[in-house]
């Protein structure tokens, strides 16, 4: 008996010791990649350089993908660029119908790292994998990478980031520092809320009192100076955005949450209600759809995307008024209109037409499943985490659906159980991890109807958030694990292995001076000022 208990004991023994050296050699070895990767090869040794990276490329296609990388790097290492074949970097674009255009392979030699794809962007995201690699801190006079193959490519072809910039407004820097980030976690759409309540952010030269009286104040500050972005701004942005592969999506929303636009042009005005007023726009005035269409039509021409957001959420809040507007009851009764949720259909069916007419596709909230808009040109964002009922009918009724609940994925919620600002749904609130584990496996339709799901997307609503530093508390490091989330299949995740490589992203952030949420020590990072009510 005691020959056994021996036997065991030795055995336990020497298991934990092979455990032990197989952790040590997996944490020597493995990548800090975020998003991880979907199958990752370990090799023995290093790929190791004591001089510059030069990187072989004979394709003039991947000319603009390098120099945008070399930008990147920021001279943290050297990169030189030939077209002969002396080099240890080599990046090639290969005909392979089968492959799709966001995959990439990265192959790290001992001398040689060799990226392949389909398409520039493929070569792109094997770019920001090899990014990730390096020594992230100070230039090291040794480049020292572990030698590995990677297989790569995207869970979701939707990855995105929404940025209200209405309620408060940033400016091109912190977007172009947003946008850098994104493209390193391999992110791929910035939806741009740009119009609300509080604030109209873009210029449109047809109409200049939209910016001139729309862009006065924010939701803290009625009196704020007016703030926006001009058009040769968003054209400089656009241009950053693409070239790290990002499509920005435009929202100018409508029928509701329309106050600046009405305080500026107020003959459009639907009225609202005493706590929303002016909240919609006039669905029974046919200048409202003139009006509207000359700006659809330069926020088209502004913006290549195909998708133009236009909100249509919360119209409830203000349309209290349109049976008491002449217009709209002369509309009601030429189109047999029975409710207000019939006008509601018959405003967003009038400028889903203006949209389509403009090559374009309509984006909406959830709320426009109600409305029954034409899935096969319009995709719908499902939004209220406790009506899982909306996102099975809109999965039903056949739209393409981007998923972004308020839970986990709404960033104005707070973060952590210390923190007394933000949001929160009674008592829930959006912690890394639940990002992280985005979307599960019980959301209703979810495998019934998989193909249908584009992606998902994490919103960051700035009523509370005026300041950098509280836009970066808010984001960072959220915004890794929603990366993951995105990118990285089910089966090849793990928590505990993300918060480990998110150790040497929290270095990275260090070096571009944001301000984040610390989730590996809570208390070194105190919670940022919200924003609070000065001329309301």
């Amino acid at each position: 008996m005691k020959s056994f208990a021996w036997l065991f004991i030795l055995l336990l023994v020497l298991s934990l010791i092979n455990l032990s050296c197989q952790n040590s050699e997996i944490q020597d070895m493995v990548p800090g990649i975020i998003p991880n990767p979907q199958e990752i090869v370990k090799g023995k040794g290093y790929f190791k350089s004591a001089g510059d990276l030069q990187i072989i490329n004979t394709d003039p296609r991947l000319v603009p993908v390098l120099s945008t990388f070399k930008k990147q790097l920021d001279g943290r290492i050297d990169v030189l660029l030939s077209a002969n074949e002396k080099g240890n970097v080599q990046v090639q674009l290969i005909d392979n119908g089968n492959i799709g255009e966001e995959s990439y392979s990265l192959e790290v030699g001992r001398k040689l790292i060799t990226i392949k794809a389909s398409s520039e962007k493929g070569v792109f995201y094997g770019l920001q994998s090899l990014r990730q690699l390096f020594n992230a801190g100070e230039r090291d006079p040794m480049i020292k990478i572990p030698r590995c193959s990677i297989t790569d490519s995207p869970r979701f072809s939707w990855r995105g980031v929404m940025i209200d910039e209405s309620r408060h407004f940033f400016g091109m820097n912190k977007i172009k520092q947003l946008l850098d980030i994104m493209s390193l976690h391999k992110l791929n759409v910035l939806h741009w809320h740009l119009t609300d309540s509080p604030g109209w952010r873009v210029e449109i030269k047809q109409y200049p009192k939209l910016t001139e009286v729309g862009g006065t104040g924010n939701h803290t500050d009625s009196k704020a100076p007016a703030a926006f972005y001009t058009q040769s701004e968003i054209k400089e942005i656009i241009s950053y955005a693409s070239e790290r592969f990002i499509t920005i999506i435009p929202e100018i929303d409508m029928p509701g949450h329309a106050t600046a636009a009405n305080r500026s042009y107020p003959e459009y005005s639907g009225g609202g209600s005493e706590r929303y007023p002016d909240f919609t726009f006039n669905p029974g005035k046919e200048g409202t759809y003139v009006f509207l269409t000359n700006i659809l039509r330069e926020i088209s021409e502004l913006f290549p995307s195909k998708y133009i957001h236009i909100g249509g959420d919360e119209v409830n809040y203000g349309n209290q008024q349109w049976p008491n507007i002449p217009d709209v009851r002369k509309m009601m009764e030429k189109e047999s209109l029975s409710d207000l949720k019939a006008v509601e259909t018959y405003f967003n069916k009038r400028i889903r037409d203006s949209i389509s007419a403009l090559g374009k596709m309509v984006v909406g909230w959830d709320e426009i499943v109600d409305t029954r808009l034409d899935p096969e040109t319009s995709i719908a964002m499902w939004w209220r985490h406790d009506k899982t009922d909306q996102l099975l009918k809109a999965l039903e009724n056949n739209y393409q659906v981007v998923l972004c609940p308020r839970i986990p994925l709404y960033f104005d919620f707070v973060q952590h159980e210390s923190h007394k600002d933000g949001r929160k749904w009674r008592n829930i609130f959006c912690p890394l991890e639940s990002v992280y584990q985005f979307p599960p496996d019980t959301l209703p339709g979810y495998f019934e109807h998989e193909k249908q799901i584009l992606g998902i997307q994490a919103n960051l609503w700035t009523e509370r958030i005026h300041s950098e530093a509280r836009f970066d508390f808010m984001l960072y490091p959220r915004i890794s694990a929603l990366a993951e989330a995105a990118w990285t299949n089910q089966e090849n995740k793990s928590y505990a292995d993300f918060t480990e490589r998110l150790k040497a992203m929290l270095s990275y952030y260090d070096e571009l001076k944001i301000k984040y949420f610390n989730p590996f020590d809570p208390g070194s990072t105190p919670e940022p000022e919200p924003a609070k009510k000065l001329n309301p």
